[in-house]
């Protein structure tokens, strides 16, 4: 019991002292690149947060307006120690608490490299959150080497495929990747990358600590600024999540404000303009005409004035009675609509 409780004082000790040497490094003389990019330093928080572990059954919000199939690309070379991996299995965890998880909703799977590349688990694997989190708490770090590039085809070729539990083009359903990694590839990622983002790929790249901010750059999709992202440890790599969430879950485009003069429809990531019963949307796609009935008038063949005049009436009456019918339809609609909400 005492060595265990030594060993875990060591291990602290050694993370300490880690994240007080990349602080140092980003105040003195950094990487201007790096210094450049999206920073969630340690050094802009007074108090370190307390350790966290991953717990499988903790649940947490979600974000429910944008549907994502979405693969984590994770570096578990070498140069990250077992207790940063854990950091960023935690970090996982936390994004999947941010989503709408399901067989409808955001689909995730995971993607282990190192010298060699391992699927952990695929879209169509896992549909709730505790089996997710279970999941994530069950990956093993690869140990050596740096292949991003091979990471990110294996990828494309296998977990973006609708065997591996992709939805089909025809669902309309966003394709995102977000890489993270501590080191440089020890390949090319720039062409492979293309070809990912040219697939219909959003790719978002983190980097940590002594991450290559070029490599970063070729693999993410653009604005770069919106896609790349910068730690400088593993300890605060958790600060990201929040961010994300802005960025993955976006908010009903409805809601964001629209130019429907009637009823707005959220459809996925965008939204479709609709009218109320009795009225057409008209060319503009935005805006409601009243709909017109027509009525035939027969022209008496005898000419009588009488009839003719009691056609028109009978004209005028149908199309009076079709306008306020309508607007009762249209009263009723907002009522029970009214009453849904409450």
């Amino acid at each position: 019991m005492a060595v265990g409780r030594a060993w875990s004082l060591l291990c602290s000790i050694a993370l300490l002292a880690s994240d007080a040497s990349a602080t140092y490094r980003g105040l003195n003389g950094g990487d201007p690149q790096m210094m450049a990019a999206q920073s969630y330093a340690q050094t802009r928080n007074n108090g370190r947060p307390p350790i966290r572990t991953l717990n499988p059954a903790k649940t947490d919000t979600q974000c429910r307006s944008r549907r994502l199939d979405l693969v984590f690309i994770i570096d578990s070379s070498r140069s990250v120690r077992p207790i940063e991996f854990e950091k960023v299995k935690i970090f996982l965890a936390d994004m999947v608490d941010t989503l709408d998880v399901g067989a409808e909703g955001t689909r995730v799977a995971v993607v282990n490299y190192a010298s060699t590349v391992k699927t952990e688990f695929f879209l169509k694997d896992h549909f709730n959150k505790p089996e997710l989190k279970k999941a994530i708490s069950r990956i093993e770090p690869l140990a050596a080497g740096t292949m991003t590039g091979l990471a990110i085809k294996t990828a494309v070729n296998e977990a973006f495929t609708e065997q591996s539990g992709a939805r089909p083009r025809s669902k309309n359903i966003s394709k995102v990747a977000i890489i993270v990694t501590d080191g440089r590839p020890q390949d090319q990622v720039e062409e492979i990358s293309a070809s990912a983002r040219a697939s219909g790929i959003e790719i978002y790249a983190v980097g940590v600590d002594r991450a290559d901010m070029k490599s970063l750059q070729q693999m993410a999709s653009i604005p770069l600024e919106d896609h790349v992202f910068y730690v400088e440890t593993y300890g605060v790599i958790e600060k990201l999540t929040s961010k994300f969430r802005e960025t993955l879950c976006g908010l009903d485009p409805c809601a964001m404000g629209n130019d429907c003069e009637h009823i707005c429809v959220n459809s996925n990531a965008s939204f479709y303009c609709k009218c109320r019963n009795g009225y057409i949307l008209n060319a503009d796609k935005k805006t409601c005409s009243q709909k017109q009935v027509k009525v035939e008038v027969v022209e008496d063949p005898c000419k009588c004035e009488a009839r003719l005049a009691f056609q028109k009436q009978t004209q005028a009456a149908i199309q009076q009675l079709t306008a306020k019918m309508a607007d009762v339809s249209g009263r009723i609609e907002r009522l029970e609509n009214m009453l849904g909400r409450v």
